[in-house]
């Protein structure tokens, strides 16, 4: 009997395992433009430290150079440096630009994580929700099935559309994008690692517990893996430049597939970010065009 008992055990563990790594991957990206490694080390951000504490934070990640905006959200999302992807400026549109890009789709845009799902996984859907009208100008909206913009700032209201887009589609493989430039304006508004640039990381880290606890709610927190990721940093009310306070960032993940760290010191680069992603989404031929690379003893 006691032999029966634990055959039977054994098939339903077994059994659970096998539908747990069944699961469609799911990933939400929390994207705070201008959040610096110092900004990181001087702000308190509980909701923050309780996602990563069983995954992996960097507070030496590199942008990609220049350390602006576009060029460096571009490089997340597309696993190259301005040099392949051809944005090296906040200016740069499909109609005018200076620098050809290596490797482009059917529309010109350079291939971005975007594409790459859409083309080799099945039933996968996308969502990109932002504050600031140019990031989207690289990012083929065609590889989207959800695209929120927000005025003035805000981001409440998208956090909102990310959480029903990631109910919605719980049985679907999910990337969700979901980004705000409110911490980059503080920065220039009133200087990197001001009090109003302190608490805009702060006010971020609120509505991202919030998003959280409903997601846990839900029953979808520990199924998902979560990315926090940023450009650059800044110094005085600008960046840009080469400065350490410019070119150093947090890179966090966590999740199902990655192993339990803490801080690490192991170079990486924002142009890592879509490599990463693709592995967590079992991709396995990414674009021939991309340079980055997987950071070493992340994934379990």
């Amino acid at each position: 009997m006691k032999r029966i008992f634990s055959i039977l055990f054994l098939l339903i563990f077994t059994c659970g395992v096998i539908k747990a790594q069944n699961k469609p991957a799911r990933v939400l990206i929390f994207g705070l433009d201008g959040f610096s490694a110092e900004g990181f080390k001087a702000a308190k951000h509980p909701n923050l430290d309780k996602m990563v504490a069983d995954g992996v934070l960097s507070l030496t990640t590199r942008p990609v150079m220049p350390s602006i905006t576009l060029p460096n959200w571009t490089s997340h999302m597309t696993g190259s440096g301005p040099e392949e992807h051809g944005i090296t400026s906040n200016e740069w549109t499909l109609e005018k630009h200076t620098l050809a890009p290596i490797d482009t789709d059917r529309d010109g845009y350079y291939p971005s994580i975007f594409k790459l799902l859409k083309d080799k996984i099945s039933g996968v859907k996308t969502a990109y929700y932002y504050n600031w009208k140019e990031l989207i100008n690289p990012i083929n909206k065609k590889y989207l099935d959800e695209i929120s913009f927000e005025e003035n700032d805000q981001y409440q209201a998208n956090y909102a559309k990310a959480y029903d887009f990631i109910v919605r589609n719980q049985k679907n493989p999910t990337l969700v994008f979901l980004y705000s430039v409110h911490t980059d304006h503080a920065g220039h508004g009133y200087g990197w690692m001001t009090p109003p640039y302190i608490k805009a990381i702060e006010d971020a880290d609120i509505a991202i517990g919030k998003l959280l606890d409903q997601l846990k709610t839900a029953g979808l927190y520990k199924s998902t893996h979560f990315l926090l990721i940023t450009d650059h940093g800044g110094i005085g009310k600008g960046h840009g430049g080469v400065s350490m306070n410019e070119m150093q960032v947090p890179w966090a993940i966590t999740g199902p597939q990655i192993k339990k760290r803490g801080l690490i010191t192991e170079f990486n680069s924002n142009k890592n970010t879509a490599l990463v992603l693709a592995k967590i989404f079992g991709v396995k031929e990414i674009s021939d065009s991309w340079t980055g690379a997987i950071p070493k003893g992340i994934f379990k």
